[in-house]
């Protein structure tokens, strides 16, 4: 008589709901692991796309990032077949009219002390790819005074401010004498007009000896010339010193090599000027 009895309560509704709803416990639960883990994974894929835009040199890996993603994929996924499996087992058990059992937690337990393995192994990660991230992030604010490809323009980072770096360059093209024909304070000019720009001034230089057999020989590249420094501050507060590249004024006017060297001096003044 007691048979009956223990079928009834075996197989009660509230057993099934209750069956239901940690089935879909762990089916949400498996779902965020394995979304957390796509997360972690496509942010390795994130910095090392950003090292490429950056043209950073020797790019490092950021290995560790895609596996710690992986893995908890594959957790997320096997949490859901074993809650899927485990589920199936009791649905089994209720409709033999098998009596409730005592839950075990090990599936639980075990999530747990994973999920915390990981989390401590991705907080070590983050720590040491920190400095790497920050040296992406200014190479990202260098990249506002960093020289394109195909322009001409060269620039060479300077140790000092834009004021001093101006006062060395006009100091060595007197030493050299060499004329300085205007100083354009570009910043100045923008300042009493109401506007705000970063320090930024164009220096206007020449030797008449050395420019002229140049417009002789191509007279388009009076439009170059005479010499011109740029210096200039960006917003990570960085100066750099821009000039056009010899070789590529000597492409695009189309003067002859042995004119090359007289304007070649360009560039050794800017680097002087930004040591």
């Amino acid at each position: 008589m007691t048979e009956p009895a223990e079928k009834r309560q075996g197989s009660s509704l509230t057993d099934y709901l209750a069956a239901e709803r940690t089935l879909l416990a762990w089916i949400r639960t498996g779902l965020a692991l394995m979304g957390f883990g796509f997360v972690i994974a496509r942010f390795a894929l994130f910095l090392e796309q950003l090292q490429f835009a950056q043209h950073v040199g020797a790019a490092r890996s950021y290995g560790a990032s895609l596996w710690f993603g992986t893995a908890l994929i594959a957790a997320g996924g096997t949490v859901n077949l074993l809650a899927g499996w485990h589920h199936v087992r009791l649905v089994r058990r209720l409709e033999r009219g098998a009596t409730a059992q005592a839950h075990s937690s090990a599936m639980a337990v075990a999530t747990t002390f994973f999920l915390a393995l990981v989390g401590l192994a991705m907080a070590v990660y983050l720590i040491s790819v920190r400095d790497s991230a920050r040296a992406i992030s200014a190479n990202v604010q260098e990249g506002i005074m960093a020289p394109e490809k195909g322009n001409g323009i060269l620039s060479k980072q300077s140790n000092h401010s834009v004021d001093e770096t101006l006062g060395k360059l006009k100091s060595i093209l007197q030493a050299k004498g060499v004329a300085i024909f205007a100083v354009v304070d570009h910043s100045g000019e923008a300042e009493k007009a109401g506007l705000k720009m970063r320090p930024t001034k164009l220096v206007i230089f020449g030797n008449p000896k050395a420019g002229t057999p140049l417009m002789q020989s191509a007279p388009s590249a009076a439009i170059d010339l005479p010499l011109k420094i740029l210096i200039a501050e960006d917003a990570a507060g960085k100066v750099w010193v821009s000039y056009n590249s010899p070789a590529y004024l000597e492409e695009r006017h189309g003067f002859s090599a042995d004119l090359l060297p007289n304007i070649a001096v360009v560039e050794a003044l800017a680097n002087a000027a930004a040591q």
